[in-house]
């Protein structure tokens, strides 16, 4: 059986309010619900991806939003949450217990997933930023790359978040100048290095083949995959060379999809630091290790057009949501001022935990 998406939504990104993740989430579903074709009565799965400590969230938002599931459950997997949900209502539908899942991610500013205190290997180090920076000093020792490579990342995702009206830093100009001369957080990361946490929402709709027919421009989950290598930052690779759950579930998705990295017209990648987006680069496939770099300094790759998480901010559980949504939009050819012309294949890269844990969508118009 295919799996297909049929509709998306997402809210504006803010740094705070005063709803609650059950009122993020249910606002975020109630738009989706008015672009679909899907009954509320036909909808038998949903599933909120959140870090929140709010309990009992499927139930609550689907009595809030008027229906009965089958299947209702919360998802949290940290930065990972939200493909975490897209796999599982994957998952349900593949096995046929589901018809169509609906998946929402939901989340305040003061996330508890926005600090690593579980993790006693990182000692007092235990801010994101802290794994970050090594990662961003070893590529800079072993394959030159430079504090300006990592400013034209910053540059290009705050650049295309100015056409995203949900992006965080939508009406805010970011210069060159502005970027390489940002406070140093963490040596070599900068301030406009670094993610913003905030809180947003954003919604999927998942549906079978059957249903599936119902959709006017279907896009289609021809390759799915996650790997975790464990929570601790002593589990993941002792090089720093790369991240091996990118790499494991990059390459168990394009083998599910029958499709090469050469095939992809258009990627969203987890760039919660700038480093981690030449890494991705370079762990997904698109070049040989170290090269990273060659792809924003030769613009070989259409890539985190909504602004990524640099320009969009980070609400941790509706994150990777997001960044299906972008891909399905594109390829359903309704991306507005982000749309790339011809767009056939698209993939999402979202991660957690200095990349213990990964997952990799591949879709298909």
């Amino acid at each position: 059986m295919e799996i297909a998406i049929d509709s998306t939504n997402t809210q504006k990104f803010t740094k705070a309010s005063d709803f609650t993740p059950a009122e993020l989430a249910s606002k975020s579903i109630v738009d989706l619900l008015e672009k679909t074709q899907i009954q509320k009565d036909e909808i038998d799965g949903l599933i909120v991806s959140s870090s929140s400590n709010d309990l009992y969230l499927g139930n609550i938002v689907s009595e809030m939003i008027g229906i009965r599931p089958k299947f209702s459950t919360k998802v949290e997997n940290l930065c990972n949450s939200g493909t975490s949900g897209i796999m599982l209502a994957y998952s349900l539908i593949k096995s046929e217990l589901c018809n169509a899942v609906l998946v929402t991610g939901a989340e305040k500013q003061d996330s508890q997933g926005n600090k690593l205190t579980w993790d006693t290997s990182r000692g007092q180090y235990d801010m994101p930023i802290h794994w970050a920076s090594l990662y961003a000093q070893n590529h800079f020792r072993k394959y030159g790359t430079t504090e300006e490579d990592l400013a034209i990342v910053s540059l290009k995702n705050h650049a295309s978040a100015n056409k995203n009206k949900n992006a965080l830093f939508y009406d805010k100009q970011f210069t060159y100048s502005s970027i390489i001369n940002s406070k140093m957080m963490v040596e070599p990361l900068k301030k406009f290095d670094c993610c913003y946490p905030c809180e947003g929402s954003s919604s999927i709709l998942l549906l079978s083949e059957a249903k599936a027919k119902r959709t006017e421009v279907p896009v289609w989950i021809r390759g799915i995959s996650q790997n975790n290598q464990g929570a601790s930052f002593g589990s993941i690779s002792n090089d720093l060379d790369s991240i091996i759950s990118t790499r494991i579930a990059a390459r168990e998705a394009f083998e599910q999809s029958k499709l090469t990295p050469k095939h992809i017209d258009i990627v969203e990648i987890h760039d919660a630091f700038t480093i981690l987006e030449l890494l991705a680069y370079e762990d997904l496939g698109f070049v040989e290790k170290g090269q990273g770099r060659k792809i924003i300094k030769e613009n070989t790759l259409y890539t985190n057009v909504r602004g990524g998480l640099l320009g969009c901010g980070h609400p941790i559980g509706a994150t990777g949501i997001d960044q299906t949504n972008e891909i399905v939009l594109q390829l359903q050819g309704r991306a507005g001022l982000r749309q790339k012309e011809g767009c056939k294949h698209g993939l999402v890269h979202n991660m957690a935990a200095a990349g213990t844990s990964t997952t990799v969508i591949i879709l298909e118009k």
